[in-house]
């Protein structure tokens, strides 16, 4: 597969206020929208109330920000649109279909996994093991970019990406839909090789500075870690995440 590079990339944003607008209106997959602190008039109104219709992420950073993500293109008027590489999938769409599948749907949860390189890692890992679904959150999120499909060697591209609102909400969902959820953490006793994964699994994992958010914690079934003897004491979550899949996978296996 032909890799995406950062000049490539490049060539998915989008500037100007009016072209963002009718990009979104036009059903473009959107990733993130960067707007000038402080722009205001109607067009960044119904710039501002088409994203809060869609769930689109828009962020409010100086004009430097925008500066330096144009590069060339100096005529953003204020607005960038980065343009996703993938089209984001509905959860409530692929439950149903995963349920008739033959093997117990495995999904992925990641939260506040902002690194873009990390991510992409963690994608090529969760392709390789048959992941069926990554959920990420809309904010607090790393960018779905062309960084990130390179990164995970295209299988971005292979693997269903659901962005969702609400991790809380979405994972209170799954528990309702019968999923076991598995919290890679360090706050327990209870080792990753622990739950029995053969089960309908959601596996979440959470960001290197904070890890997984409390209420997450509350509402996981199970709080695994993994074994560690070394002085260091924590691994870089794209690791991390790839230990406990790859105990998820050699359990399906048996």
């Amino acid at each position: 597969m032909k890799e995406t590079n950062k000049s490539e990339w490049q060539t998915n944003l989008i500037h100007g206020i009016r072209p963002v607008i009718e990009a979104i209106e036009a059903g473009q997959e959107i990733d993130k929208i960067f707007i000038q602190k402080g722009l205001s008039g109607s067009l960044s109104f119904q710039l501002k109330e088409l994203c809060r219709k869609k769930d689109i992420p828009l962020k409010h950073v100086p004009i430097e920000k925008l500066n330096r993500e144009a590069k060339r293109h100096q005529n953003h008027q204020g607005v960038i649109a980065h343009i996703a590489p993938v089209s984001f999938q509905e959860l409530k769409d692929i439950i149903p279909a995963l349920a008739e599948k033959k093997r117990a749907p495995l999904l992925l949860m990641l939260d506040r996994v902002t690194d873009v390189r990390n991510f992409g890692a963690i994608t090529r890992t969760a392709e390789c093991v048959g992941v069926d679904a990554i959920i990420i959150g809309k904010q607090g999120a790393a960018p779905v970019n062309g960084d990130a499909l390179k990164t995970s060697t295209g299988a971005l591209l292979r693997i269903p990406i659901c962005r969702e609102q609400n991790l809380k909400t979405t994972l209170q969902y799954l528990v309702e839909n019968g999923y076991q959820a598995v919290a890679c953490t360090e706050k327990t006793e209870e080792n990753i090789y622990t739950p029995d994964y053969t089960k309908a699994t959601v596996v979440i994992m959470g960001s290197e500075e904070d890890g997984i958010n409390d209420a997450l914690l509350k509402r996981a079934e199970h709080l695994a870690s993994i074994p560690m003897h070394g002085k260091i004491g924590s691994l870089n979550v794209s690791v991390a995440a790839g230990v406990i899949l790859y105990e998820a996978l050699r359990q399906r296996s048996e």
